[in-house]
Order: structure tokens, then sequence, then C-alpha cells
């Protein structure tokens, strides 16, 4: 553990790979590139995620939240704790803190921030999302608010580097539209869109530590 943090706190201070690792999940769909736009940020809500590391067993894990079912675009989709930026918000890495701690229990005052990854412009809520980077010194007690999170789902940084759980598949979003997606299968749970988009990033930071 004390090796990664060195290596991403180092790593953290140089360029990211950015939209060329994000696109590697990107599903395709009509104008999906606008994305990446300047213009399409335009009047976008602000939201933070934190990917949260930690060592359990022997291994380094970050935890994913299971959405419950509920009528809307990313309706039981498996996504990082976080939320918009709301109004008393210092910063956005407070409130990826502040949205983690409401989400899944992890006390604010635990997490070391690392970084951030880039951030990406969802199309299909209109947020831009900065995806935050921080660690635990030992693993979590995880409270769920049950109202927001179905599940926690603890994932290894070994599963992500794992290049046979990286799939694709057809997927039926909103208004009965179908797209050819890629996807994460973590334990059967299937991790596509913007999570799995910044997922690939934060992947491709890694591969540089895992050589």
């Amino acid at each position: 553990m004390e090796s990664l943090i060195s290596f991403l706190k180092s790593a953290f201070n140089n360029s990211m790979p950015g939209q060329q690792a994000q696109m590697k999940m990107m599903p395709r769909i009509k104008n999906s590139m606008d994305r990446f736009s300047i213009d399409a940020k335009k009047g976008a809500k602000k939201g933070a995620v934190l990917l949260l590391l930690y060592r359990k067993d022997g291994k380094i894990y970050f935890p994913l939240t299971q959405r419950h079912e509920y009528d809307g675009a990313h309706s039981g989709q498996v996504s990082f704790p976080g939320g918009k930026v709301e109004f008393g918000d210092l910063s956005v890495e407070h409130t990826a803190l502040r949205e983690t701690e409401e989400e899944i229990g992890v006390p604010q005052s635990s997490v070391n921030v690392l970084g951030k990854l880039t951030d990406l412009f969802i199309i299909a809520s209109n947020f831009n999302v900065q995806p935050v980077i921080g660690f635990l010194e030992k693993a979590p007690d995880f409270t769920i608010d049950t109202h927001e999170v179905a599940e926690v789902i603890e994932i290894s940084i070994d599963q992500l580097l794992d290049d046979s759980l990286q799939k694709e598949k057809e997927i039926v979003f909103i208004n009965k539209i179908k797209i050819e997606a890629p996807y994460f299968d973590f334990n059967g749970y299937h991790v596509w869109g913007a999570t799995a988009m910044m997922l690939s990033e934060f992947k491709e930071i890694l591969k540089n530590f895992a050589s």
C-alpha cells in the first residue's frame, strides 16, 4: 500500500492519461464525442466522486455502490460514491468526501486525498464530474444510506488490472435505446458508462505501477 501511495502521489504531479484512456470504455452512441467539447460542459451541473483505496486481507480495494432501481438515467447502475456540488462545499474534494460519508459512512476526517483524475461530462444527467482519489489507513466499516445505496461492492486493484474482466455487450438504455458498451465484469456486477471511463484512466495509471 505504501509503495502504491508513493507512486500515485508522484503520478498526480504529472499529466494524466485523460480522454484517450477514458475513451477505451466509452459507450458507442450518437454524438458521444460531444462529451469532450468545451461547449458541451457549459451550464452543466458540477459533481464529484471518490475512488477510495484501502488495504484488506493483503490486497488493495476500492468501493463501488449499487444504485436502487428508479425512474432515471442511472437506475440500477454501479458507481462511485459521490454527488452534486452543494452550496457550502469548499471544493470538489470536499464534495466527494461529504457525499461518501453520507452514502457509505466513511468519515471525511479519515480520508487522505491524493489527487484528481480527469473530469468527465456525463451527457445523460448533464453533470461534469470530478473524480477524486483518496486512501484510508485501515479498512472501513461501511454504514450505507439505504435510501441512496442498495449495496457496497468491494473491488480489488488486481481485478481492475485483469484485462480478461474488460468486456463488451449491448445495453438497453433509457427510452429503450440500444447501445454497444464496454464494461468491467466485477464478480458479476457490470460497470459501464462514466464510472468505467473513470476507472479506465485510473487503470492506465496503475499499469505503470504494476509493470
